[in-house]
């Protein structure tokens, strides 16, 4: 498999987001590999997007959304939830992310099932929360790059 290199989230981040649809995120846990097929992502560009949180001011939360592309973003929500987002963005553009929405387990799907609570497959990663969940995706995977094999990428 191929990871997507550094330019393919260089560029508008509502192309970036399409052309996720149907790439394959991969996860190590321990020595297994879980992954999932991407079939839902929503684009948060900067100034132009008030539900961006890249809308106002750096802060330290949204800080990697205006760095480098190719980087997770993670944040963390309604005091009990993570959620995964990629920097992607033109070089005209000062911040911008997709927020990975959905899966389609492909591998691992037993660890996926254990770190969700043994929920039904239909509703293993069917949202954002979920999927990060899924994943074992916390604060920690903040920053990583996700354009080089390592415990997280694309």
């Amino acid at each position: 498999m191929t990871i997507l290199p550094r330019e393919f989230y260089s560029k508008d981040t509502v192309t970036v987001a399409r052309n996720l649809l149907g790439k394959k995120i991969i996860r190590k846990i321990g020595r297994h590999e879980v992954s999932g097929i991407i079939t839902e992502t929503e684009a948060y560009r900067h100034k132009d997007d008030p539900a961006s949180h890249a809308h106002g001011n750096i802060t330290d939360r949204n800080r990697v959304m205006f760095g480098q592309v190719g980087l997770a973003y993670v944040y963390f929500t309604y005091g009990m939830y993570f959620c995964f987002n990629v920097v992607a963005k033109s070089p005209r553009t000062k911040a911008g992310a997709v927020l990975f929405r959905a899966i389609r387990p492909e591998k691992g799907i037993d660890i996926m099932q254990e770190n969700r609570g043994n929920v039904d497959l239909t509703n293993i990663s069917k949202g954002p929360a979920k999927l990060s969940q899924a994943l074992a995706i916390t604060k920690k995977d903040q920053g990583v790059d996700l354009t080089k094999k390592s415990e997280l990428y694309i």
